[in-house]
C-alpha cells in the first residue's frame, strides 16, 4: 500500500507483475500508457492506467530523434526515476534500450538490475523473440519481472527496412507466434504485440498463457498501449494508423501560450491577483504605460 501521489486521499494498492499476469482470461483489459516525466506520470496514474511504460520511444517523443536507437540506459534510468516518484498505483515498466541487453544474457541481467536499482523500475521490457529467450530467463531468475515485445520491433528498424507491419503471410505469422511462445516459456509475465494483423494477434493471444498488450494489433489482445502524446493529441506531423487522439492538447497548449505571450506584451499579465503585496503599506506600486512598460516607481 502506498500513499496517493497527489498527497491526499486513501492509500492505493500498487499493481504488480503477478497481478498483471493474473488478468489473463479474467479481465478487465489492461490499459498501458507511456510517460517520461513526473507530471505526465502523475496525471495518467490518477486516471487509472494499469501500467506506465517508460519507453525508449522517448528518443522520438522527448528528444526529437528519428528512431529509438540512440537512447541510452542512463537516459531510461533517469526518466524512470521521475515516473516512479509519481506512480501511486500503476506498475512502472522500463524499456531496455538498443544494445543494453543484446550482447549477452549477463549484460541483460546487469542492465535490468540497473533500471531497478537506479531507476526504481518494477519490471523491464525488451524486444525480441526466440533469439533472446535465454536473456529473458536469466533476468527473471535474477528476480526482475520481464515484459516481452514481438512483431514490429523498433530497435530492428534498419533490419526490417522501416517501421513496417510484421506477421503478414503464413511464415511471418508463424514466426511471431514462435517468438511469443519462446518469451512466455522463458518467464515473461506479459507480451507487447506491435503492428501485426489482428488475426495473428488474436491467435497469439489465444495461444500464450500470459496477457498480450497490443499496439496496432487489433482489439482481441488482453490490453492496449498508446504513447501519451499520441493519446492526448500533442504530436505533430505523421501519426501512426493505430494512434487514437482522445484530446487535442497540442492545439490547446499553443492557444494558451499565445494568450500568455499577448498578455505579457500588453501588460495584462501579471495582474494584481498574480502580484504580492507591496513591501511598504503606503506603496502603490510602479506606474505602467499603456504599452505595459514601467515608467516610474511611486514612493
Amino acid at each position: 500500500m502506498y500513499a496517493n501521489a497527489s498527497g491526499g486521499g486513501a492509500p492505493v494498492k500498487k499493481v504488480t507483475a503477478p497481478e498483471v499476469r493474473a488478468r489473463k482470461g479474467s479481465g478487465p483489459a489492461l490499459a498501458m500508457v507511456t510517460a517520461y516525466d513526473f507530471t505526465m506520470a502523475r496525471l495518467v496514474d490518477e486516471a487509472g492506467v494499469d501500467l506506465i511504460l517508460v519507453g525508449d520511444s522517448l528518443g522520438m517523443v522527448v528528444q526529437g530523434l528519428g528512431n529509438t536507437l540512440p537512447v541510452t540506459l542512463d537516459e531510461i534510468a533517469y526518466h524512470t526515476r521521475a515516473v516512479a516518484r509519481a506512480s501511486a498505483r500503476a506498475h512502472v515498466v522500463a524499456d531496455l534500450p538498443f544494445l543494453s541487453y543484446q550482447v549477452s544474457p549477463a549484460q541483460a541481467v546487469e542492465s535490468a538490475g540497473k533500471l531497478v536499482k537506479e531507476g526504481a523500475a518494477e519490471s523491464v521490457k525488451l524486444e525480441g523473440g526466440e533469439d533472446f529467450a535465454e536473456h529473458v530467463a536469466r533476468i527473471v531468475r535474477a528476480g526482475v519481472p520481464v515484459m516481452g515485445h514481438v512483431g514490429l520491433m523498433p530497435q530492428s528498424v534498419h533490419a526490417l527496412g522501416g517501421f513496417k507491419v510484421q506477421g503478414r503471410g503464413d511464415d511471418a505469422a508463424r514466426k511471431v507466434l514462435a517468438d511469443a511462445r519462446a518469451i512466455e516459456e522463458a518467464g515473461a509475465y506479459a507480451i507487447v504485440l506491435e503492428a501485426i494483423p489482428p488475426d495473428v494477434a488474436a491467435e497469439v493471444t489465444r495461444t500464450v498463457g500470459v496477457p498480450t498488450i497490443g499496439i496496432g494489433a487489433g482489439a482481441l489482445c488482453d490490453g492496449q498501449v498508446l504513447v501519451c502524446t499520441d493519446l492526448l493529441g500533442m504530436s505533430r506531423g505523421h501519426a501512426p494508423r493505430f494512434a487514437k487522439r482522445y484530446a487535442e492538447l497540442g492545439d490547446a497548449i499553443v492557444a494558451a501560450t499565445r494568450r500568455y505571450v499577448d498578455e505579457v506584451r500588453t501588460g495584462a499579465f501579471p495582474a494584481p491577483e498574480q502580484t504580492y503585496k507591496p513591501n511598504r503599506a503606503d506603496e502603490s506600486g510602479p506606474r505602467v504605460s499603456e504599452q505595459g512598460k514601467v515608467v516610474a516607481l511611486r514612493h
